[in-house]
């Protein structure tokens, strides 16, 4: 979708870990132009030299489509290696090129620790001479699997949801396609290749006139049109003027340019050079060279740097009606994002559901009330990468976080019904027995944040009656009594005992059991009768309350004392004793006050267990539970390093173990718990240990026996299919006898490399194998041998196995490397032993390395008495096996002897020689003879690979003198130097006299005249083209090329040939710019002329899809 302007990255997770970049290919694939339904292969080689292990290739489309998922008929993959070099080999074939396999490409290896990638382009064209055929090509499925269909008429009736990928453009051709493109593609444009500053590029963009171009005597190459360079980059414009001593102005916006550290000013020969270092967008401007009236313009325009994003989006998990903000930050303050919604494209639509806000290098997404529809993965783009994040919304769900309770209140006094809701938005009705309850000066109703009260001044008895209140939106109910406590007088005698009169209805659950809410006010209001008045006293355990002011205090009105506690706390908990004195006896009444709190934090929350997407998570219950039971639990998660907790359930969970789902392999995260009761919700819990969901990889796969002997067993697999985020750490080897349950582990350390030999095993047993793969989420699957293995030296014959092309003689020249393996076999390991023509080889000269399968001959630099009878043999004990190689090394041979002239009759000349002294180490298979006039002394060949040592030199020519040598040649090729013949042919002149007519020496000079004009030609941009012409006259003329009436110099864009009056100019890859009347101009002392054309140049037409 966006243009990729990054190298190799690889995007990481703040939690995986760092991986060293490294140049582990060493053969790049490379950009390819491809034609519609042609197949194209691209080639990646691996250096695996300093690898452990064998190195995992991926390859890309765009950012992250991995293609494995797509082998099958229209995308394959190859994959060799070459034991010698350690070279793995990895092809990507793609079958019928369709024009949906143009874009960005990426190859990306990793191995452990270690990874490198290398980035490459395709580009596709459409077959023009067979019109008909190709048109089913549009109708072809761009990202068809290997079972689906060929056509897709359905891409014709609407618009794909991806966007295709722009190909990649010459940074110079950048200010064409914006002078180029339709004023609603600016900032399109603008945005993929990094211009910033878009207003001012309008502005520029509008001044600039199409001026035809007109003569200019000043410059021989201007500048041209416009350029484009990164910022911190140098810039350098060049210009060629005709006088090498005329002096040049530079202007920038007009004004002249002063030389400085920023600006450099060079001048040798013909051109003329600005430098401008370190480009920043105060250098985006208009720039002139000025040579008296002669002036030459283009525009500079400096691309900023890819904006990437520092700061990822964060997972949001809200209910119905929340607010969501999505924010990313990136590395450029100003910078253009891009926000999606799965793969549609977010913008300000008429509802103004989505809001898009940015701060400097902030920017935000919000939805101000997230609806079920919102449900998804949402991305933010920039031109330098891109971050995700998932949105889950819950139907909303309401709360009761305190009740409202019962009340018993004497007439005159206050009564206040308060209740908690979890929503603080939810509004609600009060009611009296099923009647809506009516504000008024003595009855008040408010609603501040997530809490509810009922106030009711000046008690009156009509006031009793079943209050609730009902949330709207919402089918429930929360309903309390309220009693009217009326006082009655009795007139008794004077001498009545004291006595309480406690009321057992309202907030006491038992009869001396009374209930407060931690932060709620307690006024016990205690009734007390007798005569005369008698003296009340509480206490707390031994401890007198006596204080009528404070938190705890004690009220005394006439025939009533007040017990009140101002936000209750956890220690005003206790037993409560009210004693009643006076002089007709006593009275005691014992409370128990029961103070119910949120409970604590629940405690120890940590990981267990974590699987590919998945964690299980423990804790335990909080040290103290508020005085109610704990009905459940709430859990909350978030990212390393992120302040956004995200809720995981709305519904109170029981367990003290939980699974927590739908995580990013190889993130970090960190988790809290709440703990509610019937009170409310506690604090939150410390955050766990930062945790990662990885999880095993697969089984390892074809565990074979690589070798057996007495007490050894040699084992060989391959990795895993699916390794995951967490890599692979090691193996562990494992054995039992069989028919046994208990494994042994053979190795104590992981084993990294994908054999291992199992030593010190019972000879003769029967044992089953098995290996564990294991990274940081523990062990894998084992991988089991289907049939156990009996420990037992296998005896085996020795045998050379020696290559097909060692059989026949091996002749190689001075100084190449021989490098011979000759595999073998034999059981137990066999001795290899070299000789050299019957004698043990020499280690000075000759290499040798052994293994158990194999030996090794090598020879750095080869020479001439390497050459001999090399014989390898295997030995066990007392047999034996030989092989023999016949190496020779071969050079070039010496000059042959004593060539000599031995005949000469009419124009024939008859030559022998013997053979050279040397013959290279190689049979002689062929001589040269050349001849040369003894005059002239220029040798011309006469034969070549004449297999005899004599020939007959013919057609000589009368009255001439002739030398002869000879070059000896073999296998190597012709001898260094030739034999020089030791006489001389001369071939006498006849009798024969000629009459011949006086020569009259004709004036062959002439003006110069094109024989062949150059013609009109119309060719697309980018494709090299050529132009030619014909031209006689002598003396030889010379040649100017013009572009436009200005000579074409040394520009290596052009290429000038003259063969035999035959005028070529190549034109390498021209631009819409290279365009113009091209001039050929021929001059000498007799007059001149010239010839000229028109070539047009049409800019390359791209699809368009309907």
């Amino acid at each position: 979708m966006l243009e990729k302007r990054h190298r190799d990255h690889l995007f990481s997770n703040d939690a995986h870990e760092k991986t060293e970049l490294s140049g582990l290919i060493v053969e790049k694939p490379e950009t390819a132009c491809a034609v519609t339904g042609s197949n194209i292969t691209f080639k990646a080689k691996v250096d695996s030299t300093n690898l452990t292990r064998k190195p995992t290739m991926k390859w890309l489309k765009g950012k992250w489509l991995d293609l494995g998922s797509k082998a099958g008929k229209h995308v394959q993959f190859k994959e060799t290696y070459d034991r010698n070099t350690k070279i793995y080999t990895y092809e990507m074939t793609i079958i019928k090129v369709v024009p949906g396999d143009a874009g960005g490409y990426r190859c990306e290896v990793t191995s452990k620790d270690k990874c490198d990638s290398s980035t490459f382009e395709i580009s596709v064209e459409a077959v023009q001479t067979e019109q008909k055929e190709n048109i089913l090509q549009s109708f072809k499925r761009s990202d068809a699997g290997e079972d689906d269909g060929d056509l897709d008429f359905s891409a014709l009736l609407k618009a794909a949801k991806k966007k295709k990928e722009t190909p990649k453009m010459d940074e110079n051709d950048v200010w064409e396609l914006l002078k180029s493109a339709h004023p609603s593609e600016y900032e399109k444009i603008a945005f993929q290749y990094g211009i910033t500053d878009l207003r001012g590029m309008l502005k520029r963009l509008k001044k600039m006139k199409v001026v035809e171009p007109k003569k200019c005597d000043a410059f021989l190459k201007k500048l041209e049109s416009a350029y484009s360079v990164e910022k911190g980059k140098r810039m350098v414009l060049t210009v060629e003027v005709a006088n090498p001593d005329a002096q040049v102005k530079w202007l920038k916006n007009g004004q002249e340019i002063k030389q400085s550290t920023k600006y450099l000013f060079e001048s040798a020969g013909n051109k003329r050079t600005l430098i401008i270092n370190k480009c920043n967008l105060a250098d985006d401007a208009a720039y002139e060279c000025v040579i008296g009236d002669d002036k030459c313009f283009t525009e500079v325009f400096v691309k900023e740097p890819p904006v990437t994003i520092t700061k990822l989006l964060d997972d949001y998990h809200v209910v119905v009606g929340e607010r969501v903000e999505f924010e990313v930050e990136v590395s450029e303050e100003g910078a253009h994002v891009i926000w999606m919604m799965e793969e549609e494209e977010l913008t300000r639509d008429s509802n103004h559901k989505y809001r898009f806000k940015k701060d400097g290098k902030k920017h935000w997404l919000i939805i101000n009330e997230a609806q079920l529809e919102d449900i998804g993965m949402y991305y933010v783009y920039t031109n330098g990468g891109h971050s995700k994040g998932e949105l889950e919304v819950e139907e909303k769900q309401l709360e009761v976080l305190q009740s409202i309770s019962d009340l018993t209140v004497r007439a005159t006094d206050q009564a206040m019904f308060k209740c908690e809701v979890s929503d603080e938005k939810v509004t609600g009705t009060w009611y009296k027995d099923g009647v809506e309850v009516v504000a008024s000066e003595r009855i008040k109703m408010t609603h501040i944040g997530r809490i509810h009260k009922l106030t009711i001044d000046d008690m009156k008895p009509e006031d009793a009656g079943d209050y609730s209140f009902v949330p709207n939106g919402y089918a429930l109910s929360i309903s309390a009594k309220l009693n009217f406590l009326e006082i009655k007088i009795d007139y008794v005698p004077r001498q009545d005992p004291p006595k309480i009169h406690l009321d057992t209805t309202g907030s006491m659950v038992s009869q001396n059991t009374i209930i407060v809410v931690a932060g709620n006010k307690l006024r016990l209001d205690v009734e007390i009768t007798g005569e005369p008045a008698p003296t009340v006293c509480w206490m707390k355990g031994d401890k007198v309350i006596t204080e009528a002011e404070g938190r705890v205090r004690v009220e005394s009105r006439k025939d009533l004392s007040c017990f009140v506690i101002e936000g209750a706390e956890r220690e005003d908990e206790g037993n409560y004793i009210i004693t009643v004195t006076n002089a007709a006896g006593e009275d005691k009444a014992n409370l128990f006050v029961k103070i119910v709190d949120v409970p604590d934090p629940p405690e120890a929350v940590k990981c267990t267990s974590v699987g590919e997407d998945t964690a299980e998570i423990v804790w335990e219950p909080p040290k103290f539970d508020g005085g109610a039971p704990v009905k459940g639990y709430l859990m909350e998660r978030k990212k390393k390093g992120s302040s956004r907790w995200t809720k995981l359930n709305f519904d109170i969970y029981e367990s003290t173990t939980y699974t927590a789902k739908r995580m990013i392999e190889g993130v970090l995260y960190e988790m809290r718990v709440f703990a509610v009761n019937g009170i409310g919700i506690s604090q939150p819990s410390q955050n766990s240990k930062p945790f990662m969901p990885i999880a095993p990889t697969s089984a390892p796969t074809r565990l074979l026996v690589d070798d057996v002997t007495d007490g050894t067993c040699t084992l060989k697999w391959l990795d895993p299919d699916r390794i995951g985020a967490g890599g692979i750490d090691g193996y562990i080897i494992e054995y039992t006898k069989e028919g046994d349950t208990e494994w042994v582990q053979a190795n104590k350390d992981l084993v990294e490399r994908n054999s291992y030999m199992v030593r010190g095993l019972p000879v003769g047993e029967k044992l089953n194998f098995r290996v564990v793969c294991v990274n940081m989420a523990g062990r894998s699957p084992p991988a089991e041998l289907q049939q156990p293995v009996t420990i037992r030296e296998i005896v085996e014959l020795p045998k050379i196995r020696l290559p097909r092309q060692l059989r026949t003689k091996y002749v190689r020249k001075v100084g190449e490397k021989i490098n011979l393996v000759i595999p073998f076999q034999g059981k137990p390991r066999p001795v290899a032993v070299w000789t050299k023509d019957g004698e043990p080889a020499d280690p000075k000269k000759v290499g040798i390395r052994n293994s158990n399968v194999d030996t090794v001959l090598f020879i750095r630099s080869a020479e001439r008495d390497h050459t001999g009878k090399y014989t390898l043999s295997v030995q066990i004990e007392n047999m034996e096996d030989k092989a023999s190689i016949d190496i020779r090394i071969v050079e070039k041979p010496g000059p042959p002897v004593a060539v000599k002239v031995t005949d000469v009759w009419g124009f024939n000349a008859a030559l022998e020689w013997g053979p050279p002294k040397d013959d290279g180490n190689s049979d002689i298979t062929g001589y040269t003879i050349q001849k040369a006039e003894k005059k002239t002394m220029e040798w011309f060949t006469v034969y070549e690979h004449n297999r005899r040592a004599n020939c007959t030199v013919s057609d000589l020519i009368m009255g001439n003198e002739y030398m002869f040598r000879v070059y000896s040649e073999n296998y190597c090729g012709l001898s260094e130097n030739p034999a020089f013949s030791k006489n001389t042919a001369t071939i006498a002149k006849t009798g024969l006299a000629l009459n011949q007519t006086p020569f009259k020496e004709k004036d062959m000079n002439s003006s110069p005249k094109f024989t062949q004009p150059l013609i009109d030609r119309s060719v697309i941009a980018g494709y090299s083209t050529a132009i030619s012409c014909a031209v006689r006259g002598y003396p030889k003329p010379k040649i100017v090329w013009m572009k436009n009436k200005m000579i074409i110099g040394e520009d290596p864009k052009f290429l000038m040939q003259n063969n035999q009056g035959v005028l070529t100019l190549n034109i390498r890859k021209p631009g819409l710019f290279d365009g113009g009347k091209y001039t050929c101009k021929a001059t000498n002392d007799l007059g001149e002329d010239e010839v000229e054309c028109k070539l047009e140049i049409r800019a390359k037409q791209t699809e368009k899809k309907e």
